[in-house]
């Protein structure tokens, strides 16, 4: 492979590994943010214990993001000099509201966060968690800015004299219409990957205490309230300290799918809006998404299809009559453009362009992996919409647990969190490989933008120690992961005491 597609590699490896994590910290820093209130409200001791553990996942979750995330920048300089070079002065303005505002943010109040426990005013330590999830979500908004610009640009003008494109109109970028509906696109499948998360561990614990000792579980059933048991884990650590696990689990396990829901139908909504803005702004994208090869109306939406060796045409298996023209302008009788078509006009619209410098380019996405990424995502939506509504039926009852027992349930447990966290992932992927063989739509090829200096060889040693740099990372990640959550709520201690902070008499010390 030559410095290009080692570079596209790279990107690929390092961005769909950075954005596993981008989700969760999203979602998760607001279910903990939600518990802490919750907390503070009630002193509810089983909703410190759960702020507290749950906080933990989050602290590991971001940690690894973070250093995970700060190598995308790096890469931009490194392989994508041409690409910096031509669109620098736009793609850096977000980026860099991103790094020194939303950054800042997170980074400093997840400090006060951690070592605030006791230390400042309830309410204002409950705060502190809520602007570090305020921090998340700006920080979500830039980024996608500044992608939104690559998918449509908008708010810039190209300087004849150095051929850089230059920033005209930053509220036009931050305002952009592809932005307006991918911003709260992500944020709800954010808080979807989060909710099935926190509904994928309470279940597993549900079934830990469930199975681990049913006979104590019917006493605490029947007695309505804890008896005393002795040793750590199962039902016996749910009852040494008068916390009632189970219900515990049970309320976190409505919670996350809850969350999982409601976020499920922001997704469909917001989806639906950002499949029109695609149509009009990327027919391309969404011709591929489909396998559209030629100008239809109405456009039946395809299930299931296979092509030719020549990727020239698709035989549609299963198709649903005019969803398609829905999906993409609102009418089930409108007309969806096909692939054949846009390449021909792309190909006389950008022949001997300056911009793109090219008249050999096909201005074709690789549509298999359009395709199938494109349902891949919504098949694993679909899952994880799926599984909260089983989570919510099968825990209306307190008490009534052995539905959790058989085996299949520990698998299906462990598949939860990963159906939207993969979905994710695949919608990111189907934005980026959709977008292709433009790195910025109409104005930069992709192959136009890597580093004209950087050889092959240095690509492929930076691939290999960032690979393995995040497969260590991914090891730290699971262990630590898999430890505190095996760990649970019954892991943490005592609530603080915040009495002595109005002690006006109290000695100065450190805050830790």
């Amino acid at each position: 492979m030559d410095a290009l597609e080692l570079a596209r590699w790279q990107f690929a490896i390092t961005t769909v590994y950075h954005f596993l994590f981008v989700p969760i910290t999203i979602g998760l820093s607001a279910i903990v943010a939600g518990y802490h209130t919750a907390w503070v409200r009630t002193h509810n001791p089983a909703m410190y214990k759960m702020t507290r553990f749950l906080g933990k996942l989050f602290i590991i979750n971001f940690a690894l993001g973070l250093a995970t995330g700060i190598v995308q920048e790096f890469q931009f300089g490194m392989n994508w000099s041409d690409y910096s070079r031509m669109v620098g002065d736009i793609f850096g303005a977000p980026l860099a509201f991103e790094a020194l505002l939303t950054f800042f943010l997170e980074s400093v109040f997840i400090g006060v966060w951690v070592f605030g426990w006791g230390r400042i005013p309830e309410k204002l330590h409950a705060a502190t968690m809520w602007l570090v999830h305020i921090g998340t979500v700006l920080s979500a908004f830039f980024i996608l800015s500044a992608n939104s610009w690559m998918q449509n640009p908008v708010g810039y003008h190209i300087n004849p004299d150095n051929g850089r494109a230059e920033l005209t109109d930053f509220v036009a970028v931050l305002t952009n219409k592809v932005q307006l509906v991918a911003f709260p696109h992500v944020i709800t499948a954010a808080y979807m990957t989060a909710g099935g998360l926190v509904m994928a561990i309470s279940l597993w614990h549900l079934r830990r205490l469930s199975t681990q000792a049913p006979a104590l579980e019917t006493i605490e059933t029947e007695a309505g309230a804890p008896s005393h048991g002795k040793g750590r884990g199962g039902a016996h650590a749910a009852i040494t300290d008068g916390t009632n696990y189970r219900e515990t689990y049970r309320k976190a396990a409505r919670v996350g799918a809850i969350v999982t829901l409601v976020a499920s139908l922001g997704v469909i909504v917001t989806g639906d809006l950002q499949g029109k803005v695609m149509t009009q702004v990327q027919p391309m994208k969404m011709a591929a998404a489909e396998g559209v090869y030629q100008t239809e109306a109405p456009a039946p939406f395809s299930v299931f299809a296979t092509g030719n060796l020549e990727g020239t045409e698709a035989t549609h298996w299963i198709q649903v009559p005019g969803l398609l023209s829905y999906l993409g302008k609102g009418n089930f009788s409108a007309e969806i453009e096909g692939i054949n078509d846009i390449k021909a006009e792309y190909k006389t619209k950008y022949a001997d362009s300056a911009l793109t410098n090219d008249t050999t380019t096909e201005f074709t996405p690789y549509v298999p992996v359009a395709y199938w990424t494109f349902r891949i995502m919504i098949g694993l939506g679909m899952l994880g919409t799926a599984m909260s509504l089983l989570t919510l039926w099968i825990t209306r009852k307190k008490g009534d647990l052995k539905v959790l027992r058989p085996k299949w349930w520990h698998w299906a447990i462990i598949a939860t969190p990963f159906f939207p966290l993969l979905g994710n992932s695949f919608g990111w992927i189907f934005t980026e490989m959709g977008r292709q063989p433009w790195a910025v739509q109409g104005v930069l090829l992709t192959r136009f933008g890597v580093s004209p200096r950087t050889s092959a060889t240095e690509v492929l040693i930076s691939m290999i120690v960032y690979t393995l740099l995040y497969g260590a990372l991914a090891v730290v990640e699971v262990k630590l992961f898999l430890k505190y959550l095996r760990r649970g709520a019954e892991d943490i201690g005592e609530p603080p005491t915040y009495s002595h902070i109005d002690d006006e008499d109290r000695p100065l010390v450190y805050t830790y």
